[in-house]
Order: C-alpha cells, then structure tokens, then sequence
C-alpha cells in the first residue's frame, strides 16, 4: 500500500506575529516547515510528499524539491483550494491513502502518522484527536453564561488521513468552506475514525506557542554522538579511493573492500551512535561477498538504519590523516560525493585533512588513517 503526506503550508499565519508566515519562523533554530516535511520524511509509513506553498512562496521551493521523495505545489486562495491542488498533484501516480497535514504542526510523532495510517486500512477516513478534559463555558461580554457538556467533545489535530480517490471526490464535491477535511469527509458521507492524539501535536497558532513548542522539543530531543577510526596501509597500486573519490597516487589502499578508509570511518561513527557496533558485524571480512566491494554500501546501510530508526543525521565531520596523496583539491568533491550517498545536504558534510608532521605510520608514509564523528537527532 502506497501512502502520500500532503503538508500544507499556503496560510500566512498572522496570528502567530513575527512579520513573516508562521512556516517560515525559526523554531529551534530552523523554519517550522523544515521540522514539519523532516517528521514525514523521517517517518516510516510515508512513501511521498507533497509540500503545498502560497504562490508568492514558490521561490523557495528550490530548497525542498531537492529531496526525492518531495514535490512542491503553489496552493490556492483557501485551504481547501491549497488541499485540492496538492491531492490532484497526485493524480497521475495515485497513492492508496493520503494524509493531510497542517505544516504548523511541526511535533508531529511518527505513531500518530501510523496510527492513522492502521485505522485507514479498515475505515474509509482517520484522524488524531484528544478528548477535551476542561470544564466548558459559555459567555458574552466577560461573564460567563452557562456551561456546555463536554461528553463526546474532541479536539481536532493533523495529520487527517483518507482513502485518495474518495477524499479527492470529496474535495471536487465541497460547495462551502469548511473547517477542515475531516468536514468534508463527512460532509460527503464518509465514516471518520477517530484515533489517539497527542499533546505534543500542537498547533502554533499565537506567538507563546513558539516557547512552548521549543521548550517540548528540549525534552525528548535524543541526541546521539558517534566516532569511526580507520586505518590502511599502502600496497600496489595507481589510485586511492578516499570518500568515494578516486585520487591519483603512486600506490594504492590495502583493504578487503576497496579500502576506501574515510567511508569506512563515517560509516563506523553511525554505527557507534546508533550501539551497533561496527561495519566488521555488518559485512565480515571473511565473507568473499565483500572482497573489493564499494564502500558506498556500508555508508547506504548504515544510513538506512539511523532513519528506519527515527533519526536524522545532523552532520558528519571527517578527517582525513597522511602526508600524501594532498586532499586539499579534493575535498569538495569528497563531501559532494558523501552528500550524494547519504542523501544529506552537503553543508551538513565536513571534510579535511591534517598531517601528522612526519610522525607515525602516517608520517612515514606507509598509509592513510581517518576519524569521523556523526550526529544523530530525534525528536
């Protein structure tokens, strides 16, 4: 089963103050719509994603469709609008649920995205909610008037998922606003279940909801920090392979795969953060399947793993440790081609080099030794 994420991000949130739409405000240290689309990109129930942006915004979608897995769409004059243009981006590769996000639910857990996702199997449409608590008052004029039952009361929350072709039918169908597409649903005669939300899945909406939102994210962010050491010796050969870049040498790497020590170092730091130990438990050297094996493979697994487990890798640091070959004019592409395998921005990648002043193995010549360190980040 195939399930897209529609993240709607058209709105211009002025409540939320700041001067500019609440998607584009730093939370934490990033736009709220980066957090939001990581939480689906991250999520392992998701397949696609459309990103929906208000026309004037279409500017920026250079820096999202840059991710595979990620299609911008310029919205309409309502929500409703902006949902339908992102559900009929979909039309020619249709998926078989959607899930309708608002972006300014940037906390939002991957367990209420398969939640949803679960009940979608036997429902025609699910949605997050949580039972209101509060005692409930009616008013006029700062008095309070009376007071309204709370029993069978809900608040609403995103991401609100449905069958494609029925909410898509829905949509095409709808003659009047409405508060959101459950509401639609509905109002098209589809059943809506109703699953477990989450307090953490708020919606910021005023300007304090930025504090808060923060101050959540501070306590179950789940940072890991890992390091990778790697050492080869030099034998035969015209090239070394450092990083995924084939450097020119008068000798080259000895190695069971094809020795190419900096890969290997990056690789080791994931599988260090991540407890899983290195890339000898991954892929043994006494297995003839890997003998000059390329390295981007261990690199892609080890990768794979951290976001099957829910993390993304904040960055990676890699030096590189030897007298010759010079990795100054390569270094660009080095950290090119480790953003290339890893699937990660490229300022997110460091890579250098250092000497060790003629002392040492390395300083006499007789190989290449690496370090790396890797980031890894929950929320």
């Amino acid at each position: 089963m195939k399930t897209a994420g529609v993240i709607v991000a058209a709105g211009r949130g002025t409540r939320a103050g700041g001067g500019l739409p609440k998607q584009w405000r730093s939370l934490n240290g990033r736009a709220v719509a980066a957090w939001t689309l990581d939480a689906f990109r991250a999520s392992t129930h998701i397949d696609q994603i459309i990103l929906v942006l208000h026309p004037e915004d279409m500017g920026l979608a250079a820096g999202y469709i840059g991710h595979p897995d990620v299609s911008v769409v310029a919205g309409g004059m309502t929500r409703s609008a902006s949902v339908q243009n992102g559900l009929l981006s979909l039309k020619d590769d249709p998926p078989d649920f959607v899930l309708i996000h608002d972006v300014a639910r940037p906390l939002v857990s991957n367990q209420i995205i398969g939640d949803v996702i679960a009940a979608l199997k036997t429902r025609p449409a699910a949605a997050p909610a949580l039972a209101v608590t509060d005692a409930l008052w009616k008013g006029a004029e700062g008095l309070v008037e009376g007071t309204q039952s709370r029993e069978g009361l809900y608040r609403a929350q995103t991401p609100q998922g449905f069958h494609y072709e029925a909410i898509l039918a829905a949509h095409k169908a709808a003659k009047a606003p409405a508060a959101d597409d459950v509401e639609i649903a509905r109002n098209a005669g589809l059943a809506v279940a109703i699953v477990p939300g989450d307090e953490r899945n708020l919606k910021i909406t005023l300007p304090e909801d930025f504090a808060r939102a923060e101050q959540l994210m501070r306590q179950d962010l789940d940072i890991r920090v890992g390091n990778g050491y790697d050492v080869h010796k030099f034998g035969p050969g015209d090239h070394v392979i450092l990083c995924g870049v084939i450097v020119p040498h008068d000798g080259g790497l000895v190695g069971h795969s094809d020795a190419d020590v900096g890969l290997h170092t990056i690789t080791d730091a994931i599988y260090g953060a991540l407890a899983e130990g290195d890339i000898g438990q991954h892929f043994p050297p006494s297995e003839d399947e890997w003998k000059g094996a390329d390295s981007r493979i261990f690199l892609e697994h080890a990768t794979e793993l951290a976001r099957a487990r829910g993390f993304e890798i904040s960055n990676v640091d890699c030096t590189l440790v030897c007298e010759l070959p010079k990795i100054g004019p390569h270094a660009i592409n080095m950290r090119m081609k480790v953003s290339e395998i890893m699937e990660l921005d490229h300022d997110r990648i460091s890579v250098k080099a250092t000497t060790s002043e003629k002392l040492g193995f390395t300083g006499r010549g007789e190989g290449i030794a690496a370090i790396a360190t890797v980031t890894l980040v929950k929320s």
